[in-house]
């Protein structure tokens, strides 16, 4: 007799993502309770690490320019979600691929509204310098530009190796989500718009929004 996918039992893959899931939930969630708590060590390194950061920053105008360039166009957050927005579309005219352009969809704007929501809820203020050389608005925790960053470029790695492209291109785009992901977060603390842990906690519920929805499409399949 047939058994439906719904029947049956998980997969060890779905065990695997669920557990990843979960133990990057609750990195996020200790980081979240730390600097929400203002934890003296955790605030003294960020303190320290930005200090001399934005030291070298006001010293080195090239490159400092070189990093507003990249952070505000290059690996802006509207920059990423168009990105995404562009992938949708093509799973769109793939008839076959809907469900999947509507769960890309709805993972990163969700993620949007997380970060977004945690920032209001956290409510952490930025940096602020005298001779500062570069600007930014709202709260400062987590940094919308990693946290995006992250999903996006998390989100696109997993179809591309899910729909098994070749080697070299596969390599190429690894090599391009990692040095987009670290690169936007060095350029955060590098113009003084960020704290490190900012950082840190994009980096981590970028991760973590990638897990869960990786975990909820593979429940998804048949």
């Amino acid at each position: 007799m047939h058994t439906s996918s719904v029947d049956s039992p998980p997969r060890p893959e779905h065990h695997t993502a669920a557990r990843f899931a979960g133990v990057l939930t609750l990195c996020s969630v200790l980081l979240l309770t730390l600097v929400a708590a203002r934890w003296s060590p955790l605030i003294g390194a960020d303190g320290d690490i930005s200090g001399t950061t934005h030291r070298w920053a006001v010293d080195e105008p090239v490159l400092t320019q070189t990093c507003r360039i990249l952070t505000d166009w290059v690996w802006d957050p509207w920059t990423m979600r168009l990105l995404c927005a562009a992938v949708v579309v093509w799973l769109v005219v793939r008839r076959a691929a809907r469900w999947t352009a509507l769960w890309l969809a709805l993972a990163v704007a969700l993620g949007t509204v997380l970060q977004q929501g945690i920032k209001a809820a956290v409510d952490r203020p930025r940096p602020v310098w005298p001779d500062p050389v570069d600007s930014a608005h709202y709260s400062a925790f987590p940094s919308g530009h990693a946290m995006t960053a992250t999903a996006v470029c998390g989100l696109l790695l997993w179809l591309l190796h899910r729909h098994g492209v070749g080697r070299a291109v596969w390599r190429t785009a690894v090599a391009v989500a990692v040095v987009s992901v670290v690169g936007v977060g060095l350029t955060r603390i590098w113009l003084g718009v960020h704290w490190p842990s900012d950082v840190v906690g994009g980096w981590l519920m970028g991760t973590t929004v990638v897990a869960l929805a990786v975990w909820v499409h593979r429940r998804r399949q048949p």
